[in-house]
This record gives structure tokens, sequence and C-alpha cells, in this order.
């Protein structure tokens, strides 16, 4: 059986997991009933409303982080690069800040993701007039680099001067990420990004097996690196940007699910985007099974969990690239 089927059925069997669990206990008829609308109003609601936006926004979020981190770490060859290395996630959380911040959310509830989205595709923009110039990766890398602390400085002035405490504590939980009390219509406005920028993201898959061989082999044999480097950094423009807008930070899916595939396709970065997507997806419904489980007198945000995973994983293997270098 393939890697790839294996995680599809891993997957359904989380997501049939994570739409029995909750604070109202429903026998499975009962989630069955209410799932497809045969039910009462009340398990209707709590399947259709709750529970089910919930799973397919798990989905989305972990197909967008898993398979961006697996294109940047092919394009950059970089074992440590994932969405968040360009910038894009950082600059949508900091459009959310914003929005928070200003009140604009009193206008409209829209306007959190739509601000969120506006910032990530200014960072793309930036990232992409770059790559029409012919930067290389490491400019790109130092770019990202800075974009990210730009937005985590003005993140932090914007909660330095916060006018009261409520938006303080409003800013502070959407940056922790969760996939919790969200609707359809959060779904819908992620959904036709995250297509586009995963077919985006497919497209570059050819070009990234032979980007293994090294730059100017791949440029000899074809590859167009402007090109490849435009599909990825819109692709997770669009994908991660997306996301981020709507459930928060998340972090460490886009570095840790790679890492734990790549030897089950023959170390090949172009096999490895579906994998990764399908990995992501099953690692954050894990995650999010688990923190709903987990007896504690607040439920734990899904950021924080991801996090305490990946920062250990991200430690092992910087010392690991250390210790191969010697």
């Amino acid at each position: 059986m393939s890697i790839n089927a294996i995680l599809l059925i891993l997957l359904l069997l989380l997501s049939s997991v994570s739409l029995l669990i909750g604070e109202a206990r429903l026998t499975v008829s009962e989630a069955i009933s209410g799932l497809f609308g045969i039910g009462t109003e009340a398990q209707r609601l709590i399947m259709q409303e709750i529970r089910l936006p919930r799973v397919v926004l798990a989905w989305l979020l972990g197909f967008a982080l898993g398979a961006c981190g697996a294109a940047l770490q092919g394009l950059l060859r970089n074992p440590l690069a994932e969405p968040g290395l360009l910038g894009i996630s950082s600059s949508a959380g900091l459009g959310a800040v914003l929005a928070l911040y200003f009140g604009l959310t009193s206008l409209s509830l829209w306007m959190l993701p739509m601000v969120a989205m506006l910032f990530a595709l200014l960072a793309t923009g930036l990232l992409y007039a770059l790559t029409r110039s012919g930067a290389t990766n490491q400019t790109l890398i130092l770019v990202g680099v800075a974009l990210s602390s730009l937005a985590a400085a003005l993140t932090s002035l914007a909660l330095n001067l916060a006018p009261n405490p409520t938006d303080v504590q409003d800013i502070i939980l959407w940056l922790l990420g969760s996939i919790s009390d969200r609707s359809f219509a959060d779904v819908m406005l992620c959904l036709p990004f995250v297509a586009v920028g995963l077919v985006l993201l497919q497209l570059s898959a050819p070009a990234l097996d032979v980007l293994t061989l090294g730059e100017g082999e791949a440029s000899t044999l074809g590859v167009d690196l402007v090109r490849l480097r435009g599909l990825i950094i819109a692709g997770s423009a669009l994908s991660v940007g997306a996301t981020v807008a709507v459930t928060g930070a998340i972090g460490f899916v886009g570095l840790v699910v790679p890492h734990l595939l790549r030897r089950f396709v023959d170390y090949r970065p172009g096999r490895l985007l579906l994998p990764s997507a399908l990995g992501g997806a099953v690692l954050i419904l894990a995650a999010d099974i688990v923190l709903r489980l987990i007896d504690t007198p607040k439920e734990l945000m899904l950021g924080v969990v991801t996090a305490l995973i990946g920062a250990p994983f991200f430690l092992a293997l910087v010392l690991r690239s250390r210790r191969d270098q010697l």
C-alpha cells in the first residue's frame, strides 16, 4: 500500500474521531443523523455547524502547511525551511492584528480575514518581484527573515499600545492559533485560495525533482528557475495566507511533516508534495483531538500544541545539521 493511501485512510479515521468528540455527548447514530441532517435540530447544529467545519478547516490548514513546507524545502534545498520562513504567515498575522487593533471588525466580521489576506499578498508581491529580478535563494531567505522580524516587531508594538485589556486579549488569542469556533463561512473564505495555491505548488513538482541536481544543471535541462520560484511563492502565499487569515498562527507543521515522510518517497521533493499535504492534515487533526481530550480548565490553543511539538523537533534538526557539517 502506498504512503498516500495509508495517510488518506489515517486522515479519514481521525476525521471520524474528531466528529464524534466534543462537549455535547452524541452516540455514533446520533452523530451520523445530525451530520446528514436527519436528526434533531440540536444534533444537526452540533454536527453541521460546529464539528464539521472544524474538521474541514483542519484539512485545508494541514494541506496548505504540509505542501508549502515540502515545496519550500525543495526550492531552497534547506531542511529547515517552512511556510513562515518567507514572512508570509507573519505578514498575514500582522494584518489580522491591525484589524483587531483598529477595531475594523466592528465594521464587518469579514474585515479580519480580508486585511490578513491583503498583507499576505503584499508580502508575496515583494517576494515575487525579487524572483523576477533574478534574486538568489539566499536573498529570498534573508528577505523572508526581515519580513518576519518586521511583522513581529509591529505586532508587539500593537500589543504595547493597545488601548484596553480586551483588545490585547483578542489579539493574543488570535495569535495563538485555533480551528475551534469557526463556521463554513470561514471555510468558504479560504477554500478557493487554498485550492489555487495547492494547484500552483503541484505544477512545480517535476521541476523540483530536477532541481535536486543543482540550479546550474536544472537550468541546462530546461527548468525555468524564475517561474519555479514564482509558482512556489505564489502558491505558498495564497494557501498559507488564506488559512492564517482564518485560523491564526499555526507553526512548525510545514517543518515536521516533510521530514517524517521524505524517506517514503525516495527523497524526491516533487513526489513529497502530496504526502506532505495529507500528512499535514493528519498532524493538525491529531493535535486538535489531543488538545480536546486533555482535561484542562480551558481548551488549549492549537498553535500552542504544534509549537510544543515542533520547537524540540526544530532544535534536533539544527543540532543534527551542525553535527553533519563537522
